[in-house]
């Protein structure tokens, strides 16, 4: 059969990725830095055999006779989502996608050492390079899919959303989001606030970070912590690697950070099996996949109840003081702050962060913004949804995020669309089953049950609006967020 033919094709193509993503892992996280050019090489050649393999002149013809054999719908889907993955692929000569790895590899890598040195003026070149590349491909795939050069760019990360979509929600939300952001900072502005008294140990930091990933499910035979320069969750289902950062003077930042990877974490470690090695068998997008993150780290982990949880294990790791008594971790938790670095912000402003970024990497893609205009342009939108300046400090500005350094353009929306979503599932499940509060108190595991059986378990058999509106109801919808938020901080 066909269908079975490209079934073993896409899982030897899974076999090579799941050692890409291993040595990325290892690059980010353990290589010395005298490695990077080797393993640059290594990466962009296996990026070019992936790419082959997805290009390999016998698929076009098992599609067409797949197509005709008599599938299941899961089989249906299957098919699909592997016809999805080699169009993307077709798009793209093996030589640009070489180029664009070897460039983002070089990119990434530099960014380590010149963003603490505020080095805008070495970054430039190298980023240059990096974005006229990512427009090379943007270009490409636009025109193949009758899109936009950065709509295409967006249909890597969060099929089926584009700038149409994106421009109606983020519209809805700046005229309600910065007085709500005045609001909240209003009303807790004569609230009392107790500042965690360290230093707070990194060996501690992790200990119990490890104890609170248990807590949460995180299923130790098939994943690991680490440290990294930059948060991020990657590996496989099999093998996931979750890493974070410490800071010894503040031990709210990693463990929350924890928190958030063990969400992205425990979505990969609940994949279905049964579909592993096979598109149709991975997160559904990276909206998707976002949305677990922020469940498990805003809907879970900064919930009143979940800290009420949290306060004794902080205790006995670090001895009992007045900060981590649970009201005062809830108001730490929840304060409303606007600042310049992404991944510090608060619930609230941190969909300014990334309004901000979706302006920027649009223009930059559709060639109506240049890359050395690009710590300007940063300035003027940081003060207008924040009111905040980054002239001339480009280290919390323009370099602060990993993202562009390797051409992921187009994926920043994720991570407000995945707050959407996460807020859409909590709403569902209290409909279904209960305030959140009194199934994390009592019966947590009813809560993952809930999101393995409608998200994990679903991987990609549905796109993103049929699966939203199968597991709550209704496609991307920004109200329950907005309730959310208001009920959070104003109730």
């Amino acid at each position: 059969m066909s269908y079975s033919a490209l079934v073993d094709h896409f899982q030897q193509l899974h076999h090579l990725q799941h050692l890409g993503a291993i040595c990325g892992w290892d690059q980010a996280t353990m290589m010395p830095a005298g490695g990077n050019d080797a393993r640059g090489q290594a990466l962009s050649t296996l990026a070019v055999l992936c790419h082959q393999q997805l290009q390999n002149p016998r698929l076009a013809d098992w599609f067409a006779a797949a197509g005709q054999e008599s599938l299941s719908p899961q089989q249906g889907a299957s098919l699909a989502e592997m016809k999805r993955a080699w169009r993307d692929a077709t798009l793209l000569p093996a030589e640009l996608v070489r180029q664009l790895s070897l460039a983002g590899s070089r990119c990434e890598h530099a960014w380590r050492s010149l963003r603490p040195a505020n080095d805008w003026a070495g970054f430039l070149p190298l980023f240059e390079e990096v974005l006229n590349l990512s427009r090379q491909a943007a270009q490409a795939r636009g025109e193949a899919l009758g899109l936009s050069p950065y709509d295409s760019m967006i249909e890597k990360y969060e099929p089926g959303m584009h700038t149409k979509e994106l421009d109606l929600l983020f519209g809805e939300m700046k005229t309600w989001l910065p007085g709500l952001i005045q609001q909240v900072q209003e009303k807790q502005r004569g609230e009392p606030l107790i500042a965690p008294l360290g230093p707070f140990a990194t060996d501690k930091q992790r200990a119990l970070g490890l104890e609170v990933m248990a807590l949460l499910g995180f299923d130790f035979n098939h994943g690991r912590l680490d440290i990294s320069a930059h948060p991020f969750c990657g590996g496989v289902s099999e093998d996931v690697r979750i890493t974070t950062r410490y800071d010894e003077r503040d031990v709210t930042q990693a463990l929350m950070g924890i928190i958030h990877e063990t969400g992205h974490a425990r979505y990969e470690q609940g994949l279905p099996g049964q579909w592993r090695g096979l598109p149709v068998g991975q997160a559904r997008s990276m909206g998707v996949h976002e949305s677990q993150s922020l469940f498990f780290e805003m809907q879970l982990g900064r919930h009143p109840a979940f800290l009420k949880r949290l306060a004794p294990l902080m205790e006995r790791h670090f001895g009992a003081q007045p900060a981590f008594a649970p009201d005062n971790l809830a108001r730490l938790y929840t304060r409303v702050k606007p600042g310049l670095i992404r991944v510090d912000a608060d619930e609230i402003t941190y969909p300014a962060h990334i309004m901000l970024r979706y302006e920027i990497e649009r223009d930059l893609i559709n060639g109506q913004l240049a890359a050395k205009d690009l710590p300007e342009r940063w300035d003027q939108l940081m003060q207008g949804y924040l009111g905040l300046s980054t002239k001339g400090d480009y280290r919390n500005g323009c370099l602060q995020d990993i993202h562009w350094t390797d051409g992921s353009f187009g994926y920043f929306p994720s991570y407000t669309l995945g707050a959407i979503y996460a807020a859409q599932q909590a709403a569902a499940i209290t409909r279904q089953l209960g305030p959140l509060g009194s199934l994390i108190t009592q019966d947590p595991d009813a809560i993952f049950h809930w999101l393995e059986g409608h998200i994990w378990q679903q991987a990609s058999l549905l796109d993103t609006h049929r699966l939203l509106e199968q597991a709550c109801g209704t496609p991307p919808n920004l109200d329950p967020f907005k309730s959310h938020l208001e009920q959070r901080y104003l109730a």
